[in-house]
């Protein structure tokens, strides 16, 4: 394959334009009017941090790759080495099935198979659907076993605001408690406090110079429409990170060696925190033969 992340499929709206691999069905690109809202890589690249990347059945860490699956202890691949634990899922470095490729929207899905560590199969599949100034993806996920089990969908992109450095732009967030990131303890992340009279209180909106976060935000408050709200601006630009309700959590990482442009603010929706296979945290519990759906999604001011 001549690409690490596969085949790569455009779609196009007006003059919006985004793109999606074949691998692990991340976004590698969106754009409006040639001025790009997300961090890229080039399609010969491996992605970045995981820039872009789809994370599930879980998201984050799995402490130490285990977890109790009906009183049956499960273990899963460690694959971040240097803390011993199971990150971001099983279908990042997987071949999506192309199901449908339209002018401005594109489905692919996965099957999540009966493996070490994971005891109940799953079908999932993702729509990238484009708007004119906006982006909307639908996870659905499908318990195709025989065993209720509990699951977890988040995603990993990078935001920007055309060439505005991230230092300059105003991260807003809709979050009343935090798990902040601690290093190797606990997990790494700390348990839930309230940000109120903290550094973690982005509420009224604060710029991002001096900020450094890999830290996961929850309670988050609806706007009239329902969903939440995690807003990045600069001057009269806004880049609006909206996630459904499901959507209960959102991790903020700001690394400063992002390959590109150095500096970056990843927004990464997430359904649940870290561990949550482990501590039952806001799982989607999926009976048998049942379905879930949730969106998030982009929109430029």
């Amino acid at each position: 394959m001549a690409n690490p992340t596969g085949e790569q499929f455009e779609i196009t709206r007006g003059s919006a334009r985004a793109i999606v691999t074949e691998i692990g069905a991340g976004l590698r690109a969106f754009e409006v009017g040639g001025v790009p809202y997300v961090e890229e890589f080039a399609a010969d690249e491996q992605p970045p941090k995981g820039l872009g990347q789809v994370l599930l059945p879980w998201p984050n860490r799995t402490k130490g790759g285990e977890w109790e699956f009906q009183g049956e202890k499960q273990q899963l691949e460690i694959t971040e080495a240097a803390r011993g634990n199971a990150i971001h899922g099983l279908t990042r470095h997987k071949e999506w099935e192309l199901l449908e490729h339209a002018e401005s929207s594109i489905t692919l899905a996965v099957d999540v198979e009966v493996q070490p560590g994971w005891p109940v199969p799953l079908r999932a599949t993702i729509t990238y659907d484009l708007q004119p100034r906006e982006l909307t993806i639908t996870h659905e996920i499908r318990n195709e076993g025989e065993q209720p089990i509990g699951v977890g969908v988040g995603t990993h992109p990078y935001f920007r605001i055309g060439d505005v450095p991230t230092d300059e732009l105003t991260l807003t967030l809709p979050a009343s408690r935090v798990r902040p990131y601690v290093g190797d303890q606990q997990m790494p992340y700390a348990d839930e406090q309230d940000v109120a009279g903290t550094e973690y209180d982005f509420r009224g909106g604060r710029v991002l110079a001096g900020v450094d976060l890999d830290t996961a935000f929850g309670s988050l408050s609806l706007a009239d429409d329902g969903t939440h709200h995690h807003v990045l601006s600069h001057e009269d630009q806004q880049l609006v990170v909206w996630t459904g309700p499901d959507f209960r959590w959102v991790q903020v990482f700001t690394p400063d060696d992002l390959t590109g442009r150095g500096r970056a603010v990843a927004l990464e929706p997430m359904t649940c925190p870290a561990d949550a296979l482990n501590a039952g945290t806001d799982l989607i519990e999926l009976e048998p033969a049942t379905s879930w759906t949730g969106s998030w999604g982009i929109r430029v001011r």
